[in-house]
């Protein structure tokens, strides 16, 4: 029975972890942009986007990400025959690189707050796409828990994110249109 709600908490922490994410990196894309506004709108979009980033990050995302690395860890110790599987280390590899996408995103909120960031609203909306890829690879690999299903999802992610490219592009060239 404990095992059960373990794994409830895990599935929670997992879910406000990536809504955190994939927030967090909305307002990056809005304060870049934020800072392309006249003086007067800048001296008012800026503390106030900065501000939500800072609540969102430290108060919803951090803890998420470290709650659900624990509960992960105690959700495992429940299943140590999973670690013999290779959809699991597939798996752990995609929960890698989700964290160093975290610690990234860190980067990008510590550029942001002090107004050096270097990347373009474009690059930032692109990154957003990056949590999303290793969502469904994630989520995939640990539903099918198999490896010839891993070759599909790669085949599928790669598609996702191909799709997700064009999608961004054909935005811009909408959004671009609309503003000209």
């Amino acid at each position: 029975m404990a095992f059960e709600y373990i794994k409830a908490l895990h599935i929670i922490f997992i879910v406000t972890w990536f809504a955190g994410l994939f927030y967090i990196v909305r307002l990056f894309i809005y304060q870049a942009e934020a800072w392309q506004k006249p003086e007067n709108e800048r001296k008012i979009l800026v503390p106030q986007l900065n501000l939500m980033a800072n609540r969102l990050w430290y108060i919803i995302t951090w803890p998420s990400a470290i709650l659900t690395l624990v509960f992960g860890f105690w959700v495992l110790s429940y299943r140590w025959g999973y670690l013999q599987q290779g959809f699991m280390h597939a798996k752990l590899g995609f929960v890698f690189l989700l964290y160093l996408y975290h610690f990234y995103c860190q980067k990008i909120y510590t550029d942001l707050q002090n107004g050096t960031s270097k990347l373009t609203s474009t690059q930032l909306r692109i990154w957003n796409e990056v949590a999303t890829v290793l969502l469904f690879a994630i989520v995939f690999l640990i539903v099918l828990k198999s490896l010839i299903s891993v070759v599909w999802g790669i085949v599928g992610i790669l598609a996702l994110g191909v799709t997700m490219m064009l999608g961004i592009k054909f935005y811009k060239r909408i959004r671009n249109k609309n503003q000209g």
